[in-house]
């Protein structure tokens, strides 16, 4: 509740709730508004049995939780990680609710994914898997209901898939995921929708708070979709890239990174691994390198009360969904470590998806220049109204950012008539 200390052993969707809670207190939620706001709408558990390659049957679980569609049809991601589970998903479809509500787009907030490792299984068995789940969760999507996206292991191939299964049972429907390829409908820029997003949020805020961005050394830890995107991006900022990491461990160079030659490198191999010229560092050393701007791509909690007390960065911008625990989250604020937000960062990629969506449905392509400068305002716009509260209430971005999205939905709640 507020006004608690956080455990350090929070669940996912405890820590997320904790932060919750903050937010409901300054805006005067009432307990009946609170209860409504804290719990998912629905949760649903399906099992996604698949025939694999090698003849045998094997079960996998599949969820999708939908947290509140107070502001519009839900809008979350489908992960597929041997991670996955139902608390995880539940405490990212509640930051997708106050992620929408936060970038002001009119999408309530949702989640899903698929327990497994989509690195062990080979095309067309994630082709059976992706089919196998959407058809077991077809009766709660749709594309004024429920609009699944790309996440974690999963890509716009899955969403291709995903499309094709779901157009099978209800007829052609582009608009019931995003994130999709061009071919098929998906939206120029989305790709590059994440990393841009948060070059656009690092830049506004840089500017609002005066801080010199030219020359500043930057660590990425997670060289996936989001993390390589914000390497080949931050440079335009005067940035220069000296870290990045993956599942294999992390490279480190203080003069800094040729980004291009590293993007080639991991094209051919896979991996970040091996490439020349640097030194190379474990995971856990990482994210306590020298740097200026430390970005956590990756998953969530690596930023504890383990290891928030040695980190060298002056700014964590939080690319990453709830990379940082309530404990580490207040560790960096007693340090005056300026945090940027997942749920005001990484809302670049849920804002390209509604440019997307809003395509589909129009039956009508932008360019990509149009989508970057409509991301552009959209990102800048909700990073000033976060900088703006936090200096106008004394609180921290993650505190001014949470407070914005929930009270955008409750208000929701109200004019809509539900309590």
């Amino acid at each position: 509740m507020a006004g608690t200390i956080p455990r350090d052993d929070m669940t996912s969707f405890e820590a997320v709730t904790w932060f919750f809670d903050q937010a409901a207190e300054r805006v005067r939620c009432d307990d009946e508004m609170r209860e409504l706001l804290r719990r998912p709408w629905r949760e649903l558990t399906v099992a996604v049995p698949i025939r694999l390659d090698n003849g045998k049957l094997k079960m996998f679980t599949g969820y999708r939780v939908q947290h509140n569609g107070a502001r519009g049809p839900y809008k979350g991601g489908i992960r597929y990680h041997p991670r996955t589970g139902l608390d995880e998903v539940r405490a990212l479809a509640s930051l997708m609710t106050w992620k929408n509500a936060l970038a002001g787009i009119p999408y309530g907030g949702a989640k899903g994914g698929v327990t497994c490792d989509p690195g062990e299984l080979s095309t067309t068995e994630l082709n059976r898997l992706t089919r196998r789940f959407t058809q077991n969760i077809a009766h709660i999507i749709g594309e004024n209901r429920d609009i699944p996206a790309p996440d974690m292991g999963t890509n716009a191939q899955t969403m291709a898939w995903m499309m094709d299964a779901y157009g099978q049972m209800f007829g052609h429907t582009p608009a019931i995921v995003t994130g999709k390829p061009v071919e098929l409908g998906g939206s120029y820029g989305r790709d590059a929708g994440p990393g841009r997003g948060l070059v656009y949020c690092l830049e506004e805020w840089a500017r609002l708070t005066d801080y010199s961005l030219q020359g500043s050394r930057v660590l990425i830890q997670g060289f996936g979709q989001v993390g390589s995107w914000v390497a080949r991006l931050i440079g335009s900022l005067g940035c220069t890239v000296v870290g990045v990491s993956d599942i294999s461990g992390g490279l480190f160079n203080p003069r800094g990174l040729d980004i291009p030659k590293l993007m080639e490198h991991v094209g051919q191999s896979g991996t970040i691994a091996g490439f020349q010229g640097v030194e190379e560092v474990s995971g856990e050393e990482f994210l306590q390198l020298p740097c200026d701007i430390l970005v956590p791509a990756a998953i969530e909690g690596v930023i504890h009360s383990r290891n928030a007390d040695k980190i060298q960065a002056s700014v964590v911008v939080e690319a990453a969904n709830h990379p940082t625990t309530p404990v580490g989250d207040i560790i960096l604020r007693d340090r005056g470590i300026a945090l940027m937000p997942d749920i005001l960062v990484n809302a670049g990629g849920v804002v390209v998806s509604y440019f997307e969506w809003a395509q589909n449905i129009q039956q009508f392509r932008w360019e990509e220049e149009r989508v970057n400068k409509e991301l552009e305002k959209i990102v800048k716009g909700a990073t000033r109204e976060v900088i703006k509260l936090s200096d106008r209430e004394g609180i921290s971005l993650r505190e001014a950012a949470f407070y914005i999205g929930v009270e955008r939905v409750s208000r929701a709640i109200e004019l809509r008539g539900f309590v």
